[in-house]
């Protein structure tokens, strides 16, 4: 069987361990910590140019992690999307932004690593523009932050700001402990992926619902 494969297919697979490794050793590391040799050897590479081959620099490598989990990330938030048109439920957006995630990592199973990823990635000033971009590139993230125009007008500017940031963190580093949890085998503050997704809506509706004190009353 092995001589019937493919040159193509044998670059595909070393990619595919080259994007696997990377990512653990990230999750686990951080990325700057990682070397490509590193990446590499994990990847079962005998060659330690082998990361340098096939994505370029670490910055591309890191892009190209992201990108392998926001495509299916993306169809499932458009899927949710078409279950709710237009909708005006504040919600219903929040839905629509986090079970798309939760039910990713889901599927990914309870080996899986991006979640850490994505922490560590978040944390670095220069890394953190990746994930933001390839985000903002999302349709679906653009139809829910126009949905979050709508709904949240009569918020300051500076108070959406500032709970559009806690959001993030909650669902950034939120997800990672509890991915963290998952993987080390212990209980954690919910039994599985769906019920932390719908902890984790419950707890971005109410910060956004909360009430608007101090210098922003108008």
């Amino acid at each position: 069987m092995s001589g019937n494969i493919t040159r193509p297919d044998r670059t595909a697979a070393t990619k595919e361990a080259i994007l696997s490794a990377a990512e653990q050793l990230f999750a686990e590391h951080g990325v700057f910590a990682i070397s490509n040799r590193q990446v590499s050897e994990a990847a079962g590479q005998g060659n330690n140019a082998a990361v340098g081959y096939h994505f370029g620099t670490k910055t591309d490598l890191v892009r190209a992690i992201v990108r392998k989990h926001t495509e299916p990330i993306e169809e499932h938030r458009m899927r949710l999307l078409a279950d709710h048109p237009g909708s005006t439920e504040l919600r219903d957006l929040v839905s629509c932004l986090v079970r798309p995630v939760t039910e990713h990592y889901a599927d990914l199973g309870s080996a899986s690593w991006y979640a850490r990823f994505g922490a560590q990635v978040m944390t670095d000033p220069t890394l953190r523009i990746i994930m933001r971009e390839e985000s903002l590139s999302s349709p679906s993230l653009q139809s829910i932050v126009e949905g979050f125009d709508r709904c949240l007008s009569d918020l300051p500017p500076e108070v959406r700001q500032q709970r559009g940031e806690m959001a993030r963190y909650l669902m950034v580093h939120g997800c990672a402990e509890f991915e963290r949890t998952l993987a080390d085998g212990r209980t954690g503050p919910r039994a599985n992926w769906y019920d932390y997704g719908t902890g984790l809506i419950d707890a971005i509706v109410g910060i956004w619902q909360a009430p608007v004190t101090g210098q922003h009353i108008r």
